[in-house]
């Protein structure tokens, strides 16, 4: 629920909250796993710092547009079940939510600059389609986060394009490693969204917001969750067996046992006792890439 005196009272806390900090684990997990791909050996950790902050930059960047265009729009409500949001508490200023997501994307697109200069221009192509990609999610005339597409995104950019990005710039090559542990990445990510989204199908149906949960509805929404977490947990696995993978990544599984609970809630928890399978979901993925990446480096 969205009660203003629920904010912390703090100006910095404030915007701390709006940045929404546990998300940034979708956006550290796939730049330490591209890192981790090309080998020890390989590893610029200049390079991979400033993918970092690129990575870093939109995800918050994308935080505070989503609270801005939401509660401009009238999208987030009294009725709202996740963490509250800045513009529709009325705790922060339209204006000022907006400014530090151009901020933010302002930091990731300097941070790019640099990369590209290192490395290739074409970085710049790719950084320009994801800050337009990060516009329309929950802007625009037809945001596509309420087409049922933003699944589709979050795994494109925070999945392939993070992590794929983050091992090219690396030695300009790309081992064929990095797209499975890409997908693994990806997905992931897109589960914390669809942990989200099946949380808010009552409000986000309520307002209109035609999320890919409002539109499969609670029980397939469920089974696609368990599916997506299954296939991201198995990918290395499956690519050590492949040979793409070091055959050691296929001890990256002992982080299975984390997506136990959070997926058992999923299944059966409504409203706010879905918060607990988005907390667990964080921390496989958190302990899953970290696991995977020190796999991956000692290989």
């Amino acid at each position: 629920m969205i009660a203003g005196a629920a904010l912390p009272r703090r100006r910095i806390a404030v915007w701390v909250l709006g940045a929404r900090p546990r998300t940034l684990v979708a956006a550290i997990v796939p730049v330490a796993l591209g890192a981790a791909s090309v080998g020890r050996s390989a590893v610029d950790v200049p390079r991979t710092l400033l993918a970092l902050g690129v990575a870093l930059g939109l995800q918050i960047g994308v935080n505070y547009a989503n609270d801005y265009f939401d509660g401009v729009r009238g999208v987030d409500t009294q009725a709202r079940l996740g963490p509250p949001r800045l513009v529709a508490s009325g705790f922060a200023d339209r204006r000022a939510v907006a400014l530090a997501a151009c901020l933010s994307v302002g930091v990731a697109g300097a941070a790019g600059i640099v990369l590209a200069a290192l490395t290739t221009a074409w970085l710049l192509v790719a950084g320009a389609l994801a800050v337009l990609a990060l516009v329309l999610y929950s802007g625009g005339p037809r945001p596509y986060a309420e087409q049922g597409l933003g699944e589709v995104a979050v795994f494109l950019f925070f999945g392939i394009v993070a992590t794929v990005g983050t091992a090219y710039v690396q030695r300009l090559h790309v081992p064929a490693g990095a797209w499975w542990v890409a997908s693994s990445a990806g997905l992931l990510a897109c589960a914390l969204l669809m942990a989200n989204n099946l949380r808010d199908i009552p409000t986000d149906r309520d307002t209109g917001k035609r999320t890919l949960a409002v539109r499969l509805g609670e029980r397939r929404s469920r089974g696609l969750l368990v599916a997506t977490v299954v296939t991201a947990l198995v990918l290395p696995a499956v690519g050590a067996v492949a040979g793409a993978l070091p055959r050691l990544a296929i001890a990256s599984l002992l982080a299975s046992p984390l997506a136990v609970r959070p997926l058992r809630i999923a299944m059966t928890a409504h409203g706010r006792r879905l918060v607990a399978t988005l907390a667990g979901l964080t921390r496989l993925d958190l302990v899953f890439g970290a696991l995977l990446a020190a796999l991956l480096l000692a290989s």
